[in-house]
């Protein structure tokens, strides 16, 4: 018999560590890793002290609420009913160990085995992991050059067994940001279709736009919109594991089956962080979100010098740049060879794309959030220096 995890691939981060394996890089050409969007510098000094200060309470160490710490689902509500323009409800938000765990739990609350679930290409690998594992169909939904997902076009998709579309704005792995008026169509879609809309804001912190992206929570939480939000990016909490949904208070009853039985509680110590984070840190995170959309900038700048040797820009944002690449050569057998010949650690798109997807072959992805500026403009230059075959220009057969 077929376990569930042997349904799946594996983990594609932990893949590309091991091309590291064997490899030497030398002081003039250090290893520039730009494969996960994780930061690694540690949270702020102030995040560090209260979290020493948290330690000495004995309740830190407990098991807590499975949906959460009271306090911190009242500041995260109160956060999006400011943030969004609609009430949100502490009864409306659950605390998760990290957003991979809140997609579980909702994937888990609405779906069992032959159910589908849209999923946006390329597509978040995590998210396609879990629909495997729980035998939960993810059908892929095209996306244009912009890498903008298409409400009518997800319209021809769905089936007597769709429960829900699933989203990540801004964007993993492409890096956009959907416009409010791609989100609006979504949630009308879905209303219209009795299907749950999830949102995954992980990067929302980091969006370049002023105030807020979209209005869903207009209206306050109805049973059609699930948000999911992670902590880890904004505070460098990403070893504390948390994260929330924000949904209706009747599919997070449903959620709280899943995440007592897995994890029982979000770590305590974490949840108190993110509890410190929120009353406190709103200008630490804003200058976080000026870096990296300096990071950004950074990028765009630099193209040109990838662009003059057949590299596209294809999406860039929050963490991410997503380029399709000119050689004749797929990208994943790219990756490997970039990190021997080039020092550079990045993911390929057939990472990101379903299995014999031609697109991504062409693709690959680049995280930012640990490369200042001048290490873009040393990344970009082992990239330009790289030299393969060039692939056939698509209308010359």
């Amino acid at each position: 018999m077929t376990s569930r995890t042997a349904t799946t691939f594996a983990p594609p981060v932990m893949e590309a560590r091991r091309w590291l394996e064997g490899v030497t890089f030398p002081p003039e050409r250090p290893l520039l890793n730009v494969s996960q969007a994780a930061p690694v510098d540690p949270p702020p000094p102030e995040l560090r002290a209260a979290m020493a200060e948290a330690l000495n309470d004995p309740a830190t160490h407990l098991y807590g609420p499975v949906l959460g710490h009271p306090e911190l689902r009242a500041a995260l509500a109160e956060a999006f009913t400011a943030g969004y323009g609609g009430a949100v409800a502490s009864e409306n938000v659950a605390i998760t160990a990290g957003c991979n765990q809140a997609f579980a739990a909702v994937v888990a609350a609405l779906c069992t085995e032959g159910d589908e679930v849209l999923l946006p290409v390329p597509w978040y690998f995590n998210h396609k992991m879990w629909l495997d594992m729980s035998g939960v169909r993810a059908v892929p939904l095209g996306t244009g050059a912009d890498l903008v997902p298409d409400a009518e076009a997800a319209r021809a998709l769905v089936t007597p067994r769709t429960r829900a579309i699933a989203l990540v704005s801004p964007n993993n792995p492409g890096g956009v940001e959907y416009p409010a008026a791609t989100l609006a169509a979504f949630r009308d879609l879905a209303r219209e279709t009795g299907l749950r809309l999830i949102v995954d804001e992980t990067y929302r912190d980091f969006d370049s736009r002023d105030g807020a992206p979209h209005d869903l929570l207009a209206g306050g939480v109805d049973e059609t919109l699930v948000q999911l939000y992670s902590f880890s990016k904004a505070y460098r909490l990403t070893g504390h594991r948390v994260g929330a949904i924000v949904a209706d208070t009747r599919l997070l009853a449903e959620t709280e089956k899943f995440l007592d039985t897995v994890a029982i509680c979000a770590p305590q110590l974490g949840q108190l962080a993110a509890l410190h984070g929120l009353r406190h840190l709103g200008s630490w995170v804003a200058g976080e979100r000026a870096e990296i959309l300096a990071r950004r900038a950074a990028i765009e700048a630099q193209m040109p010098v990838l662009e003059a040797r057949g590299w596209r820009l294809m999406g860039v944002g929050a963490y991410f740049a997503y380029l399709a690449h000119p050689f004749d050569i797929a990208s994943d057998a790219l990756a490997r060879d970039l990190v021997r010949e080039a020092g550079v650690l990045l993911l390929p798109g057939t990472m990101f794309r379903p299995e014999g997807d031609p697109a991504g072959a062409r693709e690959v992805r680049i995280a930012f959030a640990n490369v200042d500026a001048d290490q873009i403009a040393t990344l970009f230059a082992r990239l330009a220096a790289f030299e393969r075959p060039l692939a056939s220009p698509p209308d010359s057969h």
